[in-house]
């Protein structure tokens, strides 16, 4: 029995903020501002200036390629050519890979502005080296790379032999054939330690979309392996990202979609993310729609009448449009009251997309951290979207509509960092669709728990429900939005019990030995 006395902020329906928590068996047994006489004999935790809410939730991140990532050659700090040779020459030294892969090349951060070619790759780095851009849907590669690749790769859509950068379908492939040299015990290794990364956050529930850059669909089994094995400490709710309906539903799967292999288009970093109007800087380029309408309204409508839930990557405001309307569709052939589909980024959306959205309860998987990533700065954004940047992401408008917005990182993209989520959407770069504290508290509490069918047991602080919980430094509603992102988890309390690191690789052996206790 845990009993605490503070600050309690549930994010319940209410918004209530109250002063006692009883947790019980792992759920929680009282909340309110007077203790019952039952507990007053009782110990009792004092919070002092410190809260207590729901753990966290990420409702959209790539958890494989997080965990991947997070072990191999990070980028992201290169400041020009130079650093980012020596960025790659200190890790080579130290960690000695055959082939070198790598994460967070961005043209925008970079002094030279723009992406590093093969020929200067090759300067840099002998060995085969792939960087992978800081938006996870493209790649640069030198020469001794490209020589590895099969002659099948070559031939894909978004390959060029000549800068060394892959796109499309060839990035999807080269990811493929890198991701196949990293051993099983290896992968298992960092997602273990991914897991203590997060729940160091307050996180405990996730939306890992799988299925992309990994041989057989490695990373789809890997992770239902932890979702099986690490059920107590943590909750994975998995994505297939596939269109391949027979694939989810053969390993008993709820949930299907992502990005990759379905999404409706690329992104802004690529400049190919499907626009209703041009790019401002080029008149000829309105993105790229990855399928026909035909083909994402069949794979929608058979993906729903199978009862699954279905997620779409949608960045542009034709992409949008296209998703929503293939959701619209399904609804309209086969209603499902409670279906819970969603658009993950939704970054620009018209008004009859956003009206739909609220009139059928499509929820957005939205990620604030993306609008302030000095990997895609505003300038940039701004430049090729014109007067559109300040309308991405548009929370304010959306919450008021009655639209549910669950926050995520997209990770590797962003880090899984609640707080710095939470900051980002109170102090939007268009201030009036910034949220209050207490909104963007629920967007990755109770709207991830919602997102996932796991809020009649999770999300909020209220009896009945489990105890997960996250104990922060101090109070956020009495912070000023300015400040969130100095937010610190002190604690993470799984069914009312504190994690500790490494206990997720005890629970999984534990598991393996003795199953089902």
């Amino acid at each position: 029995m845990n009993i605490f006395e503070g600050t309690i902020i549930t994010c319940d329906d209410e918004d209530t903020v109250c002063r006692y928590l009883v947790e019980e068996n792992g759920q929680i047994a009282y909340t309110g501002n007077k203790l019952p006489e039952k507990y007053s004999r009782q110990k009792i935790t004092a919070l002092d200036k410190k809260a207590l809410i729901p753990s966290f939730g990420d409702s959209h991140l790539h958890f494989s390629s997080y965990s991947l990532f997070s072990s191999t050659l990070d980028v992201r700090e290169a400041k020009d050519f130079s650093s980012l040779s020596d960025i790659i020459s200190t890790y080579v030294q130290k960690a000695n890979p055959k082939v070198v892969l790598g994460f967070g090349i961005s043209a925008h951060s970079l002094i030279e502005q723009r992406m590093v070619t093969r020929i200067e790759l090759d300067k840099m780095e002998k060995r085969p080296i792939m960087l992978v851009k800081y938006d996870g849907h493209a790649a640069v590669i030198n020469t001794a790379l490209r020589d590895l690749l099969p002659n099948k790769i070559q031939k894909l859509r978004g390959y060029d032999k000549d800068s060394g950068q892959l796109f499309q379908e060839a990035f999807f492939a080269a990811t493929d054939f890198m991701t196949a040299k990293v051993s099983v015990l290896a992968l298992m290794k960092h997602m273990l330690s991914t897991v203590d990364a997060m729940a160091a956050r307050g996180i405990s529930l996730v939306h890992p979309a799988e299925g992309v850059g990994f041989v057989l669909d490695l990373d789809v089994d890997l992770v239902r392996l932890l979702a099986r094995g690490l059920s107590n400490p943590f909750q994975f709710r998995i994505f297939f990202q596939t269109m391949e309906t027979k694939k989810v539903l053969k390993r008993k799967l709820p949930r299907i979609g992502g990005c990759f292999a379905t999404a409706l288009d690329g992104c802004f970093g690529s400049c190919d993310a499907a626009l209703l109007s041009p790019y401002e800087q080029d008149s000829q380029n309105r993105g790229i729609l990855f399928y026909t309408d035909r083909q994402v309204d069949e794979f929608v409508q058979n993906a729903h009448d199978r009862g699954l839930q279905i997620q779409l990557h949608a960045i542009g405001d034709a992409a949008v449009d296209q998703a929503v309307q293939a959701f619209n569709r399904a609804l309209k052939n086969n209603f499902r009251k409670d279906h819970r589909h969603s658009i993950i980024h939704a970054s620009l959306m018209g008004q009859t997309s956003l009206e739909l959205c609220a009139a059928h309860q499509i929820g957005i998987a939205a990620q604030p951290s993306l609008l302030h990533l000095n990997l895609e700065p505003y300038d940039y954004l701004e430049s090729i979207l014109g007067q559109r940047v300040n309308k991405i992401s548009p929370f304010r408008t959306m919450l008021d509509m009655g639209i549910h917005v669950s926050g995520g990182s997209d990770a590797p993209v962003t880090l899984p960092d609640p707080a710095f989520g939470m900051h980002c959407a109170c102090n939007h770069y268009e201030s009036s669709q910034s949220v209050s504290i207490m909104e963007a508290l629920k967007m990755f509490t109770r709207e991830p728990a919602w997102a996932s069918f796991d809020d009649t047991d999770r999300g909020s602080l209220e009896p009945g429900k489990i105890a997960d919980m996250a104990l922060l430094d101090q109070n956020p509603l009495d912070m000023d939005k300015q400040d969130i992102f100095r937010l610190k988890t002190e604690s993470l309390y799984v069914k009312g019990k504190k994690y500790e690191p490494g206990q997720g690789l005890s629970r999984l052996l534990w598991n393996a030995l003795f199953p089902g206790q």
